[in-house]
C-alpha cells in the first residue's frame, strides 16, 4: 500500500500499546491514534470532504495535529498545512487558491481563520482541546480503521505545502504520497535509524515539511514516539528531554543556539541531555560555532542536511555512518540525485559554483494550478532549487549563497514581495524594499527601507506596527527605516541588493 496512511496503520497493527505521542501528562497510543485518526475521517466526510477534495489543517504541535492529518488522508483528501499565526487575509488566500472546503484551526487562530474561510466560501472547524476530544465525540463513535479511500495513494497527490519565491504569490508545492513515504522512511531507516525504542522531540513545527516529514511520518514510520512542544523554549525543551528520555532531537540552528546560550540558572545542565544519541539540523545553514559548541557541551553529534518543500524534503545528509563534514550540507539520499547547473540548465565544470538541482522520487508533482511556474522549475524531472553550491572531491555540497532575495529568519522563509505588498497598503508609503539583514542568532533578521509620498508622513514604528497586524509574527520586519528615494536600475527597477540600512535603523 502506497498511501501516506498506510505508515499509521502499519504501525498501530504492530505496536497498537506503544506511545504514539505526547504532550505533557497527555499520552496517545497507536491504536489510539489510529481510531481518533479515523473517527476524524468520518467527521471530515459528514461535512462533505470526498477523495481529492483539500482540507486545511492550522493547528500547532499537539497531538490534535497528527489526529487531524492521519484523518483527513483517511477521508481520501489532500492536506494543506497552514501556520497557525497566519492573518486572515492569508487563510483565505490558501484555502482560495487550493479549493480547500474545510479548514481545521487551532482556537486561539479561529477568528482569524473564521474570517479567511468566509472570505474563501470554506468551512471552519475550531479545535479546542490537544487531543480533540471534544470534536471527535466519545471513543467508538465511529469507524476507527485509517484506510486508503477510493484507491487515492501512489502518485495521486497527499499534500499541498505552500512557498514561494521572490516574484508571485505563495505556490503550492503538491507532494505525492509515495514521495512522501519513500522520504520518511529513508529518514528513519538510513539517516536517524530509529525505532520503536526512540522517543524524538516534536518541536519543529507540523505545518513545516522538515517537521512533518522527519518529525511526524519518520516517527510513525517507526513506530517510535513523539513528544510534542507547541511552542519553542529551550528550557521546556531540555526538561522534556530529560523528563522523556529523548533520544533524537531535530531542530533550525536557531533552537541549537538558544539552547547552547542558555544560562544554568534556568536549567541548562548538560547531563539532562545524555539521552540524546543524535541530533539533526536543517532549514537554515548551521554556523560551525553553534555546531561545535552544542557537541562539546552536550556531547550528541549534530548532522546537518538539506531539502526544501518541494522535495518532501530531504535531499542530502550527512550520513551518519559516513564522514561528518561541517558546513556542507552532506551527500544526496538513496534514490537522489544532485548536480550544479548554470542558468542554461548545463551542468558546471569541476569546482564551479552552481545551482542546485535535485531529481528523485521526492520532487514534487509541480505547483498547484501553476503550469507556468512547475515548467520553470522542472525541466526533465530536475528541480532547480535557487541555491548555489559548490561540490568537493568527496561528492559533499556547500551552499555558498541564494539566487533569490529570500530571507531565512530562524528557519522560516520570508518572501520580500509579499511583505512589500503589505507596507504598499500603507497610504503614505511610495515605495518600499524589504531585504535580509544578518542575525547572529536567527541567521536573517526582516528589514525595510520605505520612501514616503510626498507631503506624507510616518514613523518606522507606525509601518512597523502595519505590517506586524497583516502577517504571521515571524514576518513583519523588525527593522524599518525611512529614505528619500531607493535604488534603481535602467529600466526603474529597484534593486535590492544595493540597499543598506543606517547604524541607526530603528
Amino acid at each position: 500500500m502506497t498511501n501516506l496512511g498506510s505508515l499509521l496503520d502499519q504501525a498501530a497493527a504492530g505496536q497498537p500499546d506503544h506511545p504514539a505521542l505526547r504532550l505533557d501528562d497527555l499520552v496517545l497510543t497507536y491504536a489510539g491514534l489510529n481510531e481518533a485518526a479515523g473517527r476524524m475521517s468520518a467527521l471530515l466526510a459528514a461535512r462533505g470532504v470526498e477523495p481529492g477534495d483539500r482540507v486545511g489543517i492550522m493547528l500547532p504541535n499537539v497531538p490534535a495535529f497528527p489526529i487531524a492529518f492521519y484523518g483527513a488522508l483517511a477521508a481520501g483528501a489532500v492536506v494543506v498545512p497552514m501556520n497557525p499565526l497566519l492573518k486572515s487575509r492569508e487563510v483565505a488566500y490558501y484555502l482560495d487558491d487550493s479549493g480547500a472546503r474545510v479548514v481545521l484551526a487551532w482556537h486561539a487562530a479561529a477568528g482569524e481563520a473564521a474570517k479567511g474561510a468566509a472570505d474563501a466560501g470554506a468551512q471552519a472547524i475550531a479545535v479546542q482541546t490537544a487531543d480533540l476530544a471534544d470534536v471527535l465525540g466519545e471513543p467508538g463513535s465511529a469507524a476507527g480503521a485509517v484506510t486508503a479511500p477510493s484507491g487515492r495513494q501512489g502518485e495521486d497527490d497527499a499534500v499541498i505545502l505552500y512557498t514561494s519565491g521572490t516574484t508571485g504569490r505563495p505556490k503550492g508545492a503538491r507532494l505525492t504520497h509515495v514521495g512522501l513515504i519513500r522520504n520518511a522512511e529513508l529518514t528513519a531507516r538510513t539517516l536517524l535509524k530509529n525505532n520503536a525504542d526512540d522517543v524524538v522531540m516534536g518541536c519543529l513545527p507540523l505545518f513545516h515539511v522538515f517537521g512533518l516529514t522527519c518529525g511526524l511520518n519518520a516517527t510513525v514510520a517507526a513506530a517510535g514516539t513523539l513528544t510534542m512542544l507547541p511552542r519553542f523554549d529551550p528550557a521546556k525543551a531540555l526538561e522534556i528531554i530529560e523528563r522523556d528520555r529523548v533520544t533524537i532531537f531535530e531542530g533550525v540552528p536557531t533552537m541549537y543556539a538558544a539552547i547552547l546560550h542558555l544560562p544554568q540558572d534556568l536549567g541548562s545542565d548538560p547531563a539532562m541531555a545524555a539521552t540524546l544519541r543524535v541530533c539533526v539540523s536543517g532549514g537554515a545553514a548551521m554556523p560551525v560555532e553553534i555546531l561545535r559548541g552544542f557537541e562539546e557541551k552536550f556531547g550528541c553529534m549534530i548532522l546537518e542536511g538539506y531539502g526544501l518543500s518541494e522535495t518532501s524534503p530531504v535531499a542530502s545528509f550527512n550520513h551518519p555512518d559516513r564522514v561528518r563534514k561541517p558546513g556542507s550540507i552532506g551527500t544526496p539520499v538513496e534514490g537522489v540525485q544532485l548536480r550544479l547547473v548554470d542558468n542554461d540548465g548545463q551542468t558546471v565544470p569541476a569546482g564551479e559554483i552552481g545551482e542546485i538541482a535535485i531529481k528523485g522520487h521526492n520532487v514534487m508533482k509541480g505547483y498547484w494550478n501553476k503550469p507556468e511556474a512547475t515548467a520553470e522549475a522542472i525541466t526533465d524531472g530536475w528541480f532547480r532549487t535557487g541555491d548555489m553550491a559548490r561540490v568537493d572531491e568527496d561528492g559533499y555540497y556547500y551552499i555558498v549563497d541564494r539566487k533569490k532575495d529570500l530571507i531565512i529568519r530562524g528557519g522560516y522563509n520570508v518572501y520580500p514581495r509579499e511583505i512589500e505588498e503589505v507596507l504598499h497598503e500603507h497610504p503614505a508609503v511610495a515605495e518600499v524594499a524589504v531585504i535580509g539583514m544578518p542575525h547572529a542568532e536567527l541567521g536573517e533578521e526582516v528589514g525595510a527601507a520605505v520612501a514616503l509620498k510626498p507631503g506624507a508622513s510616518a514613523t518606522p514604528d507606525e509601518l512597523r506596527a502595519f505590517a506586524r497586524d497583516r502577517v504571521a509574527a515571524y514576518k513583519y520586519p523588525r527593522r524599518v527605516w525611512l529614505v528619500d528615494a531607493l535604488p534603481k536600475g535602467p529600466t526603474g527597477k529597484i534593486l535590492r541588493r544595493e540597499v543598506h540600512p543606517p547604524e541607526d535603523a530603528e
